[in-house]
Formats: C-alpha cells, structure tokens, sequence
C-alpha cells in the first residue's frame, strides 16, 4: 500500500452533500489526500478556500436533484467524462425533515403522509437511488467502494429531555431512515462483494453547527450525553472517511464506524 496508508491518488470520488456542513470538511480531506471529487448537489457551498482545487481540476460540482435518477445518471456520466472513472462513492445527501438544517413536524399523530415519505426518501432512498446508478462504473473497474453516512439516531433514540420546548424536535423519519441506512450497508455488502465492491458506514454523532446564535445551554446539555463532554468537530469525521475510502480498509466491508464521543455506548 505504500508509506501513505490513506492516500486517495489517482481516485475519483463522487460525494453527495458534499456542499453540507460536515460534508464540505469531508471533501477537502480528501482533496488533500489526492482525489478527484465529484459533487452533484442543487446548491455550489463551496467558498474561497476551495479555489485552488476548483483551479486545478480536482473539484467539479454539477447541479443535481437527488430526487431524480435520471439527474443522478446524468451527474455520474458526467464525473465519469470528466475523470475517466469513479472510484469511491460518499453517500453522505440528505433532505427532508431532520436533515440539512431543516425542521419537521415531530408529533406522530400530526405526520402526514407526504412529510413521512419525503423524509425516509432524503435519508434512505437517496442512498438507494445513488448505489443502484453507481454499480455500472464499479463493475467497469472491477470493483470499488461505498461510504455511506448513518447517524447515532439510526441507533438510538433522540432524548427529547434535553431539547426543551423552544428546538425543533428530531422527527421519526430521520431515525428511521437512517436506521434503514445501516441495514442497506449491511445487504449491499453481502451482494456486492463478489463484484469487488465494499460498502461500509460511517455514523456521526452529535456534531451540532456552532453559530453566534446558537443556543449555547442545548449544546452544554448534549454534550452532556457523551463520555466525552463535547460535542464533535468536523474534522474529527476524516480519520475515519480516509479509511473507509481508501485502500487502508481493503478487508472492510458490512461495518459501522461511529465516531460519537461515547454517546451510543451507554
């Protein structure tokens, strides 16, 4: 494997959500590490800092709805022209309820059916839609690789204790889903192996976006729930990225990193 264990050169990455909070810290590890990265999304996040891989080719973002295989076909074909193959694919895109900053109706007996769907699709089918599309290119190459990103309340349940009356609650689609998201890494790894292709997860936990406006007595109540007494940092999701995107994790498959402070283990 060489002295660099990690290293991603000569790889292309397709990273969904890649333009997120978490994902933008994700695809510039990365970037640093050697790929290539590709990122289909609706909306280009990316800032100053990432000029001088936009510069020299490593970054591409294409407009995308994630909601439309046919716009993730054309995204993938896309990356495919541009690098010449796909390597590793980052399902890390979510939308709905729960996810992306945005809030929805958390009481069950208030859930309408449309709200339901659209949740479990931004955290589950999302990640369907993306693998179904991605397989042609790996079976190209003899193989690759899948991350897909859970989270810790696809393993437990939120505590709503230390929400309080005024925060949007954690809806049961996105716990859900992303439960869901465990047990699809888990099957796609039993039926992808023997095309060479590897699929693990990788499961944040509380990594909450820290603004001036923030409320500072929710983060102190969260950070309570881990062994750790903090919440995450973005970066402190990339050690484990790298091994799961790269050749360091060549005998992984069907397993969940969780990277959590401790917060699912009691």
């Amino acid at each position: 494997m060489g002295t660099n264990l990690f290293s991603m050169e000569n790889k292309t990455v397709i990273f969904t959500g890649g333009c997120g909070n978490l994902g933008r810290v994700m695809v510039k590890a990365l970037l640093e590490y050697g790929a290539n990265v590709s990122v289909p999304g609706t909306t280009d996040r990316f800032d100053d800092s990432f000029a001088q891989y936009r510069d020299n080719g490593k970054l591409t973002f294409i407009g995308c709805d994630l909601r439309s295989s046919e716009e993730i076909k054309t995204a993938f074909e896309k990356t495919a022209e541009i690098y010449g193959k796909i390597d590793v694919l980052v399902n890390c895109a979510a939308y709905g309820g729960g996810a992306g900053g945005k809030s929805c109706e958390y009481r069950l007996d208030r859930i309408p059916d449309e709200t339901w769907d659209e949740g479990v699709d931004g955290t589950l089918g999302v990640i369907f839609r993306c693998t179904r599309e991605i397989i042609p290119y790996f079976d190209k190459n003899g193989g690759g690789v899948i991350v897909n990103v859970g989270s810790m309340y696809g393993l437990i349940a939120p505590d709503f204790d230390i929400y309080g009356d005024d925060i949007p609650w954690n809806p049961p689609t996105y716990g859900a889903g992303k439960a869901g998201v465990l047990q699809f890494t888990r099957y796609c790894a039993s039926a992808l192996a023997r095309r060479g292709i590897r699929v693990n997860c990788l499961t944040p936990g509380p990594f909450p976006n820290i603004t001036p406006s923030s409320d500072m007595e929710f983060i102190g109540r969260l950070s309570a729930k881990t062994m750790l007494k903090r919440t995450g940092n973005a970066e402190e999701l990339n050690g484990a990225l790298l091994l799961l995107a790269s050749d360091a994790s060549s005998f992984m498959t069907g397993t969940n990193i969780v990277v959590d402070g401790g917060m699912t283990q009691w």
